[in-house]
């Protein structure tokens, strides 16, 4: 009687496995068709009768003995969790890719789990745990510089941009030519402050032939930073162009640099177009008025710089030296007295505030109060040659 019951439990273990093995070929066959929708749901009937039946080991392989159990409170065996998570995670079911692996032994995780692992709490926003399942792979998986790049990069931007520069020093020991690794490094350097390291990272990147926007926008950046401005130029520039003149930061910075460089007019069209592309952002639009009011001062054109300063007040009324750039423009330079102390008074109104003012705002201050004491405003000034 003991026999037969045993035999029992054996042929139905075995027309168990049977079944199991059905749902995981049909499931496999639907993803090799690239039919996520319909193998998840072979897989899923496997992995709840595997649940409900006990089973812990499963192979679709005669050799059972490379099938490993899970830990005891898992039911589930390995080969149907991992076919199940990667299935999940191509449809972007993220939280349930995390729910499936994170509990399993690493030992059981295979290369590709450990990055959908990984990849999967990144996409979910969740930083801290990408970066702890990036870490555990890349000990069991050193030279993978995809991921090597992305934690690199996810350090830096997470305010700890020294550890990203040690994660990617690890991998360019070892390989200096892996450009996923350099741009993350490059950038880990640069938000460390570093602009000379990350000067040369960049350099490095553009003599691999690396010219995307990124890498060319940030290069820029930072050779801007070690004023090294006619690279900073031709990078900004190539980089505008690339970005077929629709990056507002670039077309700013490409502005300001030109004229740092007396490309005036290039600089003032640059600006120029900034400022139609970043509208209505207060913030830069602050920058760019200036920035444009400097150009055409600086170029000899006094009205369109005082039109610029203007509009800058319209986004910052409270900038005093604005206002005393606006009166002397008008006093020295252009026939309109009567401007020229309607802007002085406006200075004074605001520098008077100021408790404790700059040895460089009192000589203003003083210049203005002279003018406005010695000086009659009444008739139009002509131009001072």
């Amino acid at each position: 009687m003991f026999i037969l019951a045993l035999f029992a439990v054996s042929a139905a273990r075995g027309e168990a496995l049977d079944s199991l093995a059905l749902l995981v070929q049909r499931g496999d066959s639907m993803m090799q068709r690239y039919n996520t929708y319909e193998a998840l749901k072979y897989y899923q009937q496997a992995y709840n009768q595997a649940q409900a039946q006990g089973i812990t080991r499963f192979s679709m392989d005669a050799d059972f003995s490379m099938s490993k159990p899970y830990v005891p409170a898992d039911r589930v065996p390995r080969q149907i969790r991992l076919k199940l998570a990667d299935c999940q995670y191509k449809r972007a079911n993220y939280r349930e890719t995390t729910e499936l692996l994170k509990n399993m032994p690493e030992d059981s995780l295979t290369h590709d789990a450990f990055r959908q692992l990984a990849n999967s709490y990144r996409q979910q926003g969740d930083t801290d745990s990408y970066m702890y399942w990036a870490a555990r792979l890349l000990e069991h998986y050193p030279m993978d510089g995809e991921v090597v790049a992305g934690l690199t990069l996810a350090y830096a931007r997470s305010n700890q941009p020294q550890k990203g520069i040690v994660c990617a020093l690890k991998y360019t020991l070892k390989d200096s030519t892996n450009i996923l690794v350099n741009r993350a490094e490059a950038e880990a350097w640069l938000l460390n402050g570093d602009y000379t390291a990350a000067a040369e990272m960049y350099e490095r990147l553009l003599q691999q032939g690396d010219s995307v926007f990124s890498t060319l926008y940030s290069a820029g950046m930072c050779y801007s930073k070690i004023d090294s401005l006619e690279q900073a130029y031709q990078c900004l520039k190539t980089a505008f162009f690339t970005s077929g003149m629709q990056h507002a930061n670039c077309a700013w910075r490409l502005g300001v640099v030109s004229i740092d460089t007396k490309r005036f007019g290039e600089g003032l069209e640059y600006l120029r177009m900034a400022q139609e592309l970043m509208k209505p952002d207060t913030v830069a639009m602050r920058a760019i008025t200036l920035s444009q009011g400097e150009g055409y001062y600086l170029t000899e054109h006094y009205a369109e710089a005082v039109a610029s300063w203007k509009e800058h007040l319209a986004y910052n009324p409270s900038s005093i030296a604005t206002y005393y750039n606006i009166a002397s423009a008008y006093y020295y330079f252009l026939p309109d007295g009567e401007e020229a102390k309607k802007y002085f008074e406006k200075f004074l109104a605001l520098a008077r505030r100021e408790e404790k003012p700059t040895p460089q705002l009192a000589e203003m201050i003083e210049k203005a109060e002279t003018l406005l004491r010695t000086t009659h405003f009444a008739k139009p000034r002509t131009k001072k040659r």
